[in-house]
């Protein structure tokens, strides 16, 4: 069974605490701090790895956890940084995560962090100054970031079969290359897409039969977005059309209505490059499979090659199989990237940082609430119950101007503060 859907939580490693040491070495009287710093939490990384062919794996295991960083010591020794978790995914996985970005990964080795981890704290010796030269604090490592990912495989094939179900696709995957799918004389024999490789004595192309298409699939009718989502990456649709329908539905109304879907799906399948194949020609007169041939070719016009074929007989078999060899390029069409008018003179990577705006709110009387990432995470990093890392916040809200919104909300010395769930008595000098 192919899996090509998967949803997995990630969690990176938490930043190494800060260390709050000084120095005692005989016949030192004023050693000083040495506390070291922690170190930096473990990123989650997935890594495209070509030796994989599904999400199977993620079947058994939907928790990810990166480990947290080493915390900082005395005598200036800092912690170590943790290493990065790697996760290998096939190449073809799309990832979004619960912000709605999209990563695609596609060729092996690509590599893209999705959780990063979380920043080390700051040992007392970063906090000594001529004015205050023994600090008795120290921060707290941050935690790293955590979520879900949806995975999502859509199949690297350079060919796709598409059809209605028992046009015989299966069979002719069979016969075209060794692949080995199911083949019955009823519909919906196939339930996930078969990879199969033509080969030639120059290249190789992957040809996927893609399970059977119903009215309404674009509309998730059946199996649809899940069958629809493996034709996205072709290069080249064969559209297999069954001459003798058991059900002795119109060929032509087949037709319209399995292109109609590939439409409604994706307008970028509409436009990509087509053939027909006329299949199961051994149950139908050879003049009247010429004939239909001949109808087809008129009506989809000379860049759709309509070939006659048969599983059965191999009629049509080794013609297809060079048209696809000569219709599907050596490489996939490159984008151009238009030229610079001027050479960069340097490059430089920007990365968002931590949102500065906070909001003030009165919840009550004498009770206030401040929102924000950073006097968040400043909240998280430090020790409320010690009376130096208290001043050292409330000095950090003077200048970040958190006091001076509250004391325009009504804020008085001794008022309840509430900054990421903690609540604690403000009372700045």
């Amino acid at each position: 069974m192919l899996y090509d859907k998967a949803r997995i939580f990630v969690q990176a490693g938490g930043g190494g605490d800060g260390c709050l040491s000084f120095r005692r070495e005989a016949h030192v009287p004023r050693g000083g701090p040495d506390g070291g710093d922690g170190g930096h939490g473990g990123d989650v990384v997935l890594v495209c790895d070509d030796s994989l062919r599904d999400l199977q794996s993620f079947k058994r295991r939907a928790h990810y956890k990166a480990k947290r960083a080493a915390h900082g010591q005395g005598a200036l020794r800092h912690g170590a940084d943790s290493p990065p978790l790697e996760i290998s995914i096939p190449p073809g996985t799309q990832i979004t995560g619960d912000d709605g970005v999209l990563h695609d990964l596609v060729a092996a080795g690509q590599r893209v962090v999705v959780a990063r981890g979380g920043a080390g704290g700051r040992g007392n010796k970063r906090f000594a100054s001529s004015t205050r030269q023994a600090p008795r604090l120290a921060e707290r490592g941050l935690a790293g970031e955590e979520g879900w990912l949806d995975l999502r495989l859509k199949l690297l094939a350079d060919v796709g079969l598409v059809g209605l179900p028992n046009a015989g696709k299966s069979s002719l995957l069979a016969r075209l290359t060794r692949a080995a799918p199911k083949v019955a004389g009823y519909p919906f024999t196939t339930l996930e897409p078969v990879l199969g490789t033509l080969e030639s004595e120059e290249r190789q192309l992957v040809v996927a039969d893609i399970p059977g298409l119903i009215e309404g699939a674009s509309e998730g009718a059946g199996l649809g977005h899940d069958f629809l989502a493996h034709v996205e990456r072709t290069r080249l649709l064969v559209h297999v059309l069954d001459l003798a329908p058991l059900d002795g539905s119109d060929p032509e109304g087949n037709h319209a209505t399995v292109e109609a879907e590939l439409a409604a799906h994706d307008a970028r399948l509409a436009a990509l490059p087509r053939m027909l194949a006329l299949s199961k020609a051994d149950l139908v007169p050879e003049a009247e499979a010429a004939q239909a041939a001949a109808r087809w070719s008129e009506r989809l016009g000379e860049n759709v090659g309509v070939l006659v074929t048969s599983s059965a007989t191999g009629l049509g078999l080794d013609a297809l199989g060079v048209e696809l060899l000569r219709r599907v390029p050596l490489q996939a069409p490159v984008a151009q990237v238009p030229a610079l008018e001027e050479p960069l003179e340097q490059h430089r990577t920007f990365r968002p940082a931590a949102g500065r705006g906070f909001r003030v709110k009165r919840t009550g009387e004498g009770a206030f609430l401040v929102e924000g990432e950073g006097v968040e995470r400043l909240l998280a990093r430090h020790d409320l119950d010690n009376d130096e890392a208290l001043a050292h916040v409330e000095g950090r809200l003077h200048r970040m101007g958190v006091i001076r919104a509250l004391e325009d909300e009504g804020f008085e010395p001794g008022d309840d503060v509430e900054i990421a769930g903690v609540v604690f008595e403000l009372d700045p000098g």
